[in-house]
């Protein structure tokens, strides 16, 4: 029987089956409601039991009762769909209420049935290390943070005395075999002598690097081990490592390198200001103009032990603070560390091990696949949109030029490495320029500038309240860079980074920064002033206020 009134939302047919028993055939006809409420294995054993049916029909009434029902909803829900589908092209339904509602049941659901997600071993050991090194825990950190220190160095040492004492030996072989060249010996020896040297250096210098990484691997996993079971001991009440810690003597391990590779100390130049900037509301600044070399904010000086002490101590406080440390690399298009200040740099994050980040090589092969991959997006963006037009303006030849440097980046461009193990600073901004930095008529939209805007905002954006800039966009001196060149360039930045600062107050709401100019060593002390007097003529210097009593 069917029901004259049916209830919104479902809909009656009729299940027709089929069956012959001997000379007979039988047909059975149920009236099913869709969607099917009732699980349809009790729905066959009623039917079974209510028609009298043979046995021998059980399965295929099962198998042909389960199909129909499936079918027909599958068929149901595709209306349903369509349904929906033109209503929200139709404009009937708002689609904003419909993806808030999405995204609330989403929410609701994963937070019911989901797995809470654990955190990483990295989050934890951050937390652990953050504790610590706000505690009177602090002292036994640093001084075991160097003596890994030294280890590594002197384990740098051997291998460069042992890379020294064979490119002599070699050399002596090759001025030898120079001196036969023409007699006994030919150009063919020449070139094999060379390149078994080369195998040589190759191997030695492969078995150090391989020694290097292992042992670095091993201080890094012990640190961390040492960390945690010290950050347990700590909270437990009824252990005396607390009280030991306070007593603790200061054990630095001395180095045993010769001066030779004590960095030397130049005299530095230094000039700090403190501006206002803003309209309305107005921000206070710190300036500061050294003449200094970019990497003495890497390098830990082993020979003032004490300075080593504070710098170490205030860099690992704010490791996992709002209050970060950045400066400003000027690099090449390759991502590598195998020339110029890349290579330098790469040299000071290997003498001591970084126990919070990945290796500086680490991070360069990650970089390095993430320009490959945003290359690959954009160029086949770009073919797709501009395909028509490179063919008919004669543009394949740069296209494939383009497509033959895929791995490096462009002017303007940069990457970003994270350390724990540097002296001053905790983040490495490697921004790419080329030769037109050294020409004098670059304007304030030259890619290197507009990089400098882009580094800025970074800073805003990622809690990095204290950037080191090269003023000059240089980092070595050239004869081409005159006093004129060294005024219009060191003009040029200052106002193009006043300029970017006032932005800054609409990206942080106006928050308090360092700023580090920077140039490089071998400038005069004459031409050091010069730019000395040009920033508080550019930026708001704020004055000193005398008060004076009226007797």
């Amino acid at each position: 029987m069917k029901d004259n009134q049916e209830q919104p939302g479902t809909k009656e047919r009729e299940f027709v089956y089929q069956f012959t028993a001997g000379s007979q055939h039988f047909v059975l006809t149920v009236p099913l409601k869709f969607p099917v409420q009732e699980n349809a294995n009790h729905l066959h054993g009623r039917l079974m039991l209510l028609h009298d049916l043979p046995c021998f029909i059980e399965d295929d009434l099962k198998e042909s009762l389960n199909k129909y029902i499936e079918e027909e909803s599958i068929q149901d829900y595709d209306k349903e769909a369509e349904a929906a589908l033109e209503a929200v092209k139709s404009g009937k339904v708002d689609l904003h209420h419909l993806t808030n509602s999405w995204a609330r049941a989403y929410t609701e659901a994963t937070l019911e049935h989901a797995r809470p997600e654990d955190p990483s071993w990295d989050e934890d050991f951050a937390d652990v290390y953050h504790d610590l090194i706000h505690s009177p825990a602090s002292e036994t950190l640093l001084n075991l943070e160097h003596n890994y220190f030294v280890s590594i160095s002197e384990l740098i040492s051997e291998r460069d005395v042992e890379l020294k004492k064979l490119r002599e030996r070699q050399g002596a072989e090759m001025d030898t075999v120079m001196q036969e060249l023409g007699k006994s010996l030919t150009d063919q020896d020449v070139n094999m002598l060379a390149a078994q040297h080369f195998d040589s250096q190759q191997v030695l210098e492969n078995k150090w690097n391989n020694e290097l990484k292992q042992t670095t691997a091993i201080q890094k996993q012990e640190y961390q081990e040492w960390v945690v079971k010290l950050h347990e001991d700590l909270k437990n009440p009824n252990s005396s490592i607390s009280d030991e810690i306070k007593v603790q003597p200061n054990q630095w391990r001395e180095s045993v390198e010769g001066n030779g590779r004590l960095f030397e100390d130049h005299r530095q130049l230094e000039e700090s200001f403190t501006i206002h900037l803003g309209a309305q509301l107005k921000t206070m600044h710190n300036l500061r103009l050294l003449r200094a070399d970019m990497l003495d904010f890497c390098k830990h000086k082993r020979n003032h032990r004490s300075g080593v002490k504070l710098h170490r101590l205030q860099t690992a406080l704010s490791l996992y603070s709002t209050s970060l440390c950045g400066l400003v690399l000027l690099v090449d298009n390759r991502i590598s560390s195998y020339s110029g200040i890349k290579r330098d740099f790469a040299t000071v994050c290997q003498e001591c091990t970084d126990f919070h980040f990945a290796g500086i090589q680490e991070q360069l092969e990650v970089v390095q696949q993430v320009v490959l991959y945003a290359r690959a997006q954009r160029s086949s963006k770009s073919k797709r949109r501009h395909d028509a037009a490179n063919r008919n303006s004669g543009n394949d030849d740069k296209s494939k030029n383009l497509e033959q440097n895929q791995s490096n980046i462009l002017p303007g461009e940069f990457y970003i490495t994270r350390h724990s193990n540097l002296s001053e600073i905790h983040v490495a901004f490697h921004l790419c320029v080329d030769d037109n930095v050294r020409s004098g008529n670059i304007t304030a939209r030259d890619p290197a500038i507009m990089g400098l805007r882009n580094i800025l905002k970074v800073c805003c954006t990622h809690d990095i309240t204290t950037v080191s800039i090269p003023l000059l966009l240089v980092h070595d001196m050239s004869e081409e860079m005159t006093i004129s060149w060294c005024l219009k360039r060191a003009e040029l930045v200052f106002k193009c980074v006043k300029g970017f600062m006032m932005e800054m107050a609409s990206w942080d709401g106006g928050i308090s920064r360092t700023v580090q100019f920077l140039v490089p060593q071998s400038i005069s002390e004459e031409m050091f002033y010069q730019l000395s007097n040009m920033l508080p003529q550019i930026f708001r210097v704020s004055s000193t206020l005398t008060l004076t009593s009226k007797h």
